[in-house]
């Protein structure tokens, strides 16, 4: 029932945070699920998805992969290739033991000066986001596939070891509270 309005919630987010200068080249999405409304709801040059599923064939004007993260964190793109990369409620679902290592990868596919970003259900919110899937406010099946819950300063270590510069990093927090945002700058 919650979920248009959330993705909407962390797309506006999204949007607001990434500069306009960024958005004249190439955006990744990772974890965009078969209907990428983030990237529907963008201006970017040329946007790319990385995802588990298959596209849905009403996706246009996306260049697809189809990778499961949790298997395996090779990105196959060159060194440099984007100017953003987002993982809008996506890290919740990865494997916390192969997160740095992904994000290592976005390092790597990151030109300087590129930004990650990512948002996250914020830690204490677990126990609220399961009740709300029993009562079926949102997706049962997304709740139950979060593997990890994340705090700020828990974010802040992955992306050190992931060697982003931690003078280059920003964190916040948006819907009342209950999830984070970070952008990590290259």
């Amino acid at each position: 029932m919650l979920e248009p309005f959330l993705a909407r919630m962390r797309a506006r987010l999204a949007n607001h945070i990434i500069p306009a200068g960024l958005r004249t080249g190439r955006i990744l999405d990772i974890g965009c699920g078969s209907l990428p409304y983030f990237l529907s709801h963008t201006s970017f040059k040329e946007k790319f998805a990385v995802d588990q599923l298959q596209p849905h064939p009403s996706v246009q004007n996306v260049t697809w992969h189809t990778l499961d993260l949790n298997q395996g964190a090779k990105l196959p793109f060159d060194d440099g290739f984007f100017d953003v990369v987002t993982m809008l409620a996506v890290v919740e679902h990865l494997d916390p033991a192969r997160l740095a290592g992904v994000l290592r990868e976005v390092n790597r596919v990151l030109r300087p000066g590129g930004r990650l970003v990512i948002t996250t259900p914020a830690a204490w919110s677990d126990g609220l986001l399961r009740w709300m899937a029993r009562v079926n406010l949102v997706s049962r099946e997304e709740i139950n596939e979060h593997k990890f819950a994340y705090t700020l300063p828990l974010l802040g270590w992955y992306f050190g070891a992931a060697e982003f510069d931690i003078n280059k990093l920003k964190f916040g927090y948006f819907e009342c509270g209950l999830n984070l945002w970070a952008t990590a700058e290259k």
